[in-house]
């Protein structure tokens, strides 16, 4: 029942108060979602930069979105489908333009470098994505449409596209852990002596004075690669 003017709340000087933004507020759902699945990738993303990949549960993550888990799972169904959309975020992160419209070494050079130095910011999700299937993960798939795409154009043999693909991505996720290596991790200490020819290499690296010593392995490595399969092409 609509109430009267003389049900109204007044000032002190006989007009109607305006009525507050509580009791305007109508009852039911809010007129937007709390949840959207850009929003749990994310969450997710900052949980696991925190904690590492175990401190992403379906419970950490509801606390941090401040929603009930219920709600959680009426967007995701569990901790995989979470999983999907951080790889889907991250891969569509990659570069992989050059594929239609440079050569084929210079395509998986810009799409390798790429792929390191995104996973180089997520080395915690490495060992979990590198054995998560791709099923219904469509930006992920959509990359590797785009690079076998590129491989068969270039004369590559179809059997051998995926294992080439693999071969370059374990050297890509590992190298992206090498971009978060402690500087003396070749520092052979006291075996010095011992150890004259790995001892005498790491200081003549060192001599070189390179700035980032993983991108000049990154590239000496990725370029090998790159030639050997090269040969392969038709």
């Amino acid at each position: 029942m609509p109430e009267s003017p003389a049900d109204s709340p007044t000032t002190t000087d006989g007009e109607a108060a305006p009525k507050t933004a509580a009791a305007r507020r109508r009852a039911g759902r809010p007129p937007a979602a709390v949840l959207d699945l850009g929003g749990i990738t994310t969450a997710a993303l900052r949980l696991i930069s925190k904690h590492g990949y175990d401190g992403l549960t379906m419970a950490a993550l509801a606390r941090s979105l401040n929603v009930a888990p219920s709600a959680l799972y009426n967007h995701v169904e569990s901790k995989r489908d979470v999983l999907l959309l951080v790889e889907d975020h991250l891969t569509a992160l990659v570069d992989v333009t050059a594929f239609a419209a440079e050569p084929w070494e210079s395509a998986v050079r810009k799409w390798a470098w790429s792929y390191r130095d995104v996973f180089a910011e997520h080395t915690p999700l490495i060992p979990v994505i590198a054995v998560l299937p791709v099923t219904d993960a469509p930006q992920t798939l959509a990359m590797y449409e785009t690079v076998s795409a590129g491989f068969r154009a270039a004369g590559f043999p179809e059997e051998r596209i995926v294992s080439a693909i693999v071969a370059l991505e374990s050297f890509i996720f590992g190298s992206a852990f090498d971009v978060t290596a402690p500087a003396d991790i070749f520092d052979s200490g006291s075996m010095a002596e011992a150890t004259p020819s790995f001892t005498g290499a790491v200081r003549s690296l060192a001599a070189q004075g390179h700035e980032k010593p993983a991108d000049v392995a990154f590239s000496l490595g990725l370029e090998a690669l790159i030639a050997g399969f090269g040969a392969l092409r038709g």
